[in-house]
């Protein structure tokens, strides 16, 4: 998918401040803003949709056609087509880390070590473990697990469906933002290490030095993993070996982790500008700029086939401000041929322009995770 050159596809201002990052789903972005409110904005039109009553305190969650809200004393989800609450349990705990949902599971982490997992389509708490140590980062589910990461520096593997422990293993640093497959996870420490554990019983089967912390979740494309660190370089290692297949200084700092947009990598820090790399040499590819400072990741979606990549920044005079760029496609050849001699013109005719009973619509159930009791298994 080729994204260079790109042009600008809507450039809208929100005429509000956005409270915590947005979380998108398909084509629409759901953004907490000022005034206890949460906006659907369409992604593909550059509009606001619907705006609904809320008080979000960290960045959404999405999944099975609803937006996943942590408010003061409930956990609320709303349906991503209208914003009307679909259910609400009562949660008053204190969270260490944002919502998690996925294959029709949502997941939720306290400040007193409890890890809670809830039925995403209804609500229903399914089970709870205490780990007895604070959450350090977001979560993960792949296959029929829950990895969890701790302040302690352990890694623990939870059965998605139970809750029950399965194994646990210690990093030299607290664990970040992980990514979890079938059979590995990756995850980058505190101790300027990228781990690659085995999912099987958590062994380190190689790990990688960088020069400062990684930022973010790792991403993989089956072959390969990539991820970026405060020493300012983004980094493709060998999926399986942990072998370095090569490696690119950046311009500025990172601020958050990988996103991807075809064959290119998309990095992102505090400045206007988002950098893109070939993801099979690390090569530049281009650069897009925003108006103001980012406030968020890129999303990436599809218009009729086209890459468009979306970028949310800070505005001083309204707030937030959402820039959409598209890949500019090579208008079609339309050269005059010369009228002949003696031609008659005429006038063409014109033509007739995963758990029970699971909502419509939504996204599509990801690979991670078994579905929670009662959930149809995934498509």
């Amino acid at each position: 998918m080729r994204l260079f050159p790109v042009v600008p596809a809507w450039n809208n201002p929100l005429d509000a401040v956005m409270l915590a990052p947005p979380a998108a789903s398909g084509t629409r972005a759901f953004v907490p803003i000022d005034g206890d409110r949460l906006m659907a904005f369409d992604l593909l039109a550059g509009g606001e949709v619907w705006t609904s009553p809320a008080h979000p305190l960290f960045v959404p969650a999405t999944g099975d056609g609803l937006v996943f809200l942590i408010e003061p004393e409930a956990i609320t989800a709303r349906r991503q087509d209208t914003g009307a609450v679909a259910w609400r349990v009562p949660f008053a705990a204190e969270l260490a880390v944002p919502l998690v949902w996925d294959n029709g599971w949502l997941i939720a982490a306290d400040a007193a070590g409890n890890v809670l997992a809830f039925r995403a389509v209804d609500g229903v708490l399914i089970w709870r473990q205490n780990l007895d140590r604070r959450v350090h980062a977001v979560p993960a589910l792949a296959a029929d697990r829950l990895y969890v990461a701790l302040e302690d520096g352990h890694v623990v593997a939870l059965d998605v469906a139970k809750g029950t422990r399965l194994w646990s293993r210690r990093l030299g640093g607290p664990p970040n933002d992980m990514l979890a497959t079938d059979d590995r996870i990756y995850v980058g420490s505190d101790d300027n290490y990228l781990y690659c554990l085995t999912a099987s019983t958590g062994e380190v089967d190689w790990r990688w030095r960088t020069g400062a912390d990684v930022i973010g979740a790792p991403i993989t494309d089956g072959s390969r993993v990539y991820f970026v660190s405060r020493d300012n370089v983004l980094r493709a290692l060998d999926r399986t070996s942990g072998g370095q297949r090569w490696k690119r200084a950046l311009p500025g700092r990172p601020t958050r982790g990988v996103v991807r947009a075809g064959d290119l990598l998309l990095v992102s820090g505090l400045a206007p500008k988002v950098s893109a790399f070939a993801m099979k040499d690390g090569s530049p590819a281009g650069d897009i700029t925003s108006l103001g400072e980012l406030a968020a990741a890129p999303f990436v979606t599809s218009v009729r086939g086209v890459p468009q990549v979306v970028l949310v920044s800070r505005d001083i005079a309204k707030g937030t401000r959402m820039l959409a760029v598209r890949r500019l496609i090579d208008p079609p050849m339309n050269t005059q041929l010369p009228v002949l001699p003696g031609a008659v013109t005429t006038t063409p005719a014109v033509r007739g322009a995963l758990p029970p009973a699971a909502p419509q619509g939504g996204q599509a159930p990801s690979l991670g995770g078994t579905p929670p009791p009662g959930a149809p298994a995934p498509r």
